[in-house]
């Protein structure tokens, strides 16, 4: 979440949730700063929830700007933040229904609703990658492909006041290089004066993209062997159609048997069908996949469960199977119910296949904690945990660092932000090593460019 101010006014780039503990995040999301909702416009880089989820209620609180994002984007985000309203609304009836009878309980209202989500929605204008537009007056702007998830992008602002050209680069989340789908991330725009990058893995090195094919194919014979099944949180958008095709390319090489996969999140079937109405977004081995074997997100044994009643079902299931569920960490939605099922069968393999926050359950299976709470209740961690690193879609320290140098010498001043301290600070230090101004902005901070 941030503010650029001009002296024509002010521009918001991204508008997220926070995600971590409960009464934290409640707090922080119900109650955005001030100044964001009077902001001129709004620019979204992408559509995840850490960086799209509060544009609904800044829209409620008072915003009346444009929101100018890409045109995939947009459609993914639809379903995102419908997806957020209607999670909320379940979360908070069952919290409400199940502490009725508690005098000191408060009941819980949704931040905001699905009526919230379509009036944002109608603000939204997509704007295709390389197009320069005006978000705001006396700024200009222009999407590159960021290569994480579809429709993702950095943006170069450029802005101008009087005689004073101030060029700012805003990195959202940068992808990596050799991930199926989408093509590697464009270089930056350059030259730019200040660069506001994420950090989210500023001081680890991915594993190279073939050893998540590997470790796939193992683990899912392994599990088979066992009886098992493989239980993935997934994240609705991005990781969840990288497993899909990752498991195609393996049922068609022969390296895993033909058993039942199942994509149990309606939200994730939505996002699949974005995916396929934009083709513009592909690389080019994802285009050739569809003209030599078809659609890669559907093929036999591969199913999509839309009703809560069919997800149910999926405990009866007494054979080997795949499930891929929201959210992807473990935080909410239908894999809860799977985990609280699955958790204690050591037949069972919980894959991790995503960045986990702290205080998350996800975070805590990663850790390896011999008992996790879902859904109020403890739970042994018998199943296998296992993690994948190698299908992270967020750039590493060398792909950070890659990007930084692609801006040349001219700029002043770098802001590491969208990163724990233990990946930002690392990544600070290389910067500063490699002769950089860094700086590490505390939340609300305000920064005077005119004086750098």
């Amino acid at each position: 979440m941030l503010l650029v101010h001009t002296d024509q006014g002010s521009l918001l780039v991204d508008c997220g949730m926070y995600q971590g503990r409960r009464a934290e995040s409640s707090e922080r999301n119900r109650t955005l700063p001030a100044p964001a909702a009077r902001a001129d416009a709004a620019i979204l880089t992408h559509a995840h929830i850490d960086h799209s989820g509060s544009l609904p209620t800044l829209v409620k609180g008072g915003f009346r700007g444009m929101i100018h994002t890409t045109p995939a984007t947009r459609d993914v985000a639809a379903l995102m933040l419908r997806d957020s309203a209607r999670i909320q609304a379940a979360d908070a009836g069952w919290l409400n229904r199940k502490f009725a009878d508690d005098p000191g309980f408060t009941p819980i209202e949704p931040v905001y609703d699905e009526d919230d989500v379509a009036v944002t929605l109608a603000r939204m204008i997509g704007v295709p990658y390389g197009v320069c537009f005006e978000p705001l007056r006396g700024v200009t702007a222009r999407f590159r492909n960021a290569g994480h998830i579809l429709g993702s992008a950095h943006v170069h602002l450029t802005v101008r006041e009087g005689d004073r050209v101030t060029r700012i680069s805003v990195s959202g989340d940068l992808g990596r290089h050799g991930l199926p789908i989408l093509p590697d991330p464009d270089p930056p725009e350059a030259p730019a004066d200040f660069v506001v990058m994420e950090s989210t893995y500023g001081n680890r090195t991915h594993p190279p993209v073939d050893e998540a094919h590997e470790k796939l194919a193992t683990l899912v014979n392994e599990t088979v062997a066992r009886g098992g099944r493989l239980i993935v949180p997934a994240f609705a958008l991005g990781r969840t159609q990288e497993l899909v095709y990752f498991l195609h390319e393996l049922r068609l090489a022969g390296r895993i048997p033909p058993i039942p996969i199942y994509v149990d999140s309606p939200l994730a079937t939505g996002v699949t069908a974005v995916y396929q109405l934009h083709p513009e977004c592909y690389d080019r081995s994802t285009r050739r996949f569809f003209d030599e074997r078809g659609d890669p997100f559907a093929f036999d044994g591969l199913t999509y469960v839309g009703s809560a009643e069919d997800s149910m079902a999926l405990n009866d299931l007494t054979e080997p199977i795949v499930i891929i569920s929201a959210a992807g960490m473990a935080e909410s939605g239908r894999v809860l119910h799977h985990l609280r099922r699955g958790i204690e069968d050591p037949r069972n393999c919980v894959l991790i296949v995503g960045f986990q926050a702290q205080h998350t359950l996800g975070r805590r299976l990663v850790e390896r904690r011999p008992q996790v709470r879902i859904l109020g209740i403890e739970r042994d961690v018998n199943a296998r945990v296992e993690v994948i690193d190698a299908l992270s879609a967020h750039a590493d320290r060398g792909g950070l660092l890659q990007y930084a140098q692609a801006f040349g010498p001219a700029v002043k001043r770098f802001f590491l932000v969208h990163g724990e301290p233990d990946q930002q600070g690392p990544l600070a230090q290389a910067l500063t090593e490699a002769g950089r101004t860094v700086e590490i902005p505390r939340r609300g901070q305000i920064v005077d460019l005119d004086a750098s």
